[in-house]
């Protein structure tokens, strides 16, 4: 087995134990303004996100983009690399014998170029990271995604950041007067 491979799903396996973690401590604040008031900034899960897979590293790669979706409370719809599918079509099917509820995990295996737009247009998508997509494919995952304001998540491929998470969640804020 090739060592650089071998390093990649151990950087994989190490990424995916920190964001587990990270589930457990969202990025929420209390906010104090200039005023008789205050207010919380709260994360809550985008919901469902479709994820294009990167092409290489196959299972890596795979594994890098649904950790943080998953860790943000969200369900994940992955389309597969059209070149390497059976890695993502093993860990579709490890997934499904685990303790995951059903429906978390949604993966599917095809031409990219049929089912880009489905995934791009669908309305019961809130957003949609393109990590594996070409420049022209993301731009006309942007033209379809704009009909029903689903978020975009343009990130390198490679990215390995904890703040990854707060991609795929929406900040939201409560303003609460002081003394009531």
């Amino acid at each position: 087995m090739d060592v650089r491979k071998t390093y990649k799903l151990y950087v994989g396996g190490e990424f995916v134990r920190s964001e587990s973690g990270r589930a457990y401590r969202p990025d929420g604040s209390v906010n104090v303004p200039p005023g008789p008031y205050f207010n919380f900034t709260i994360p809550e899960p985008t919901g469902v996100v479709g994820i294009v897979a990167p092409e290489e590293p196959a299972l890596a790669g795979l594994v890098r983009r649904i950790a943080p979706a998953l860790c943000g409370g969200n369900a994940v719809v992955v389309l597969v690399p059209e070149s390497h599918p059976l890695p993502g079509l093993t860990l579709a099917e490890v997934l499904a014998t685990s303790d995951l509820p059903g429906g978390v995990v949604n993966v599917l295996a095809g031409y990219r170029k049929e089912l880009l737009p489905w995934l791009a247009a669908h309305m019961d998508v809130n957003a949609i990271d393109v990590a594996g997509c070409t420049p022209e494919e993301v731009a006309s995952i942007e033209k379809a995604a704009a009909d029903n304001v689903k978020r975009v998540v343009k990130r390198p491929a490679d990215e390995m950041s904890p703040h990854l998470i707060t991609a795929f969640m929406e900040m939201k804020t409560v303003w609460h007067p002081i003394g009531v």
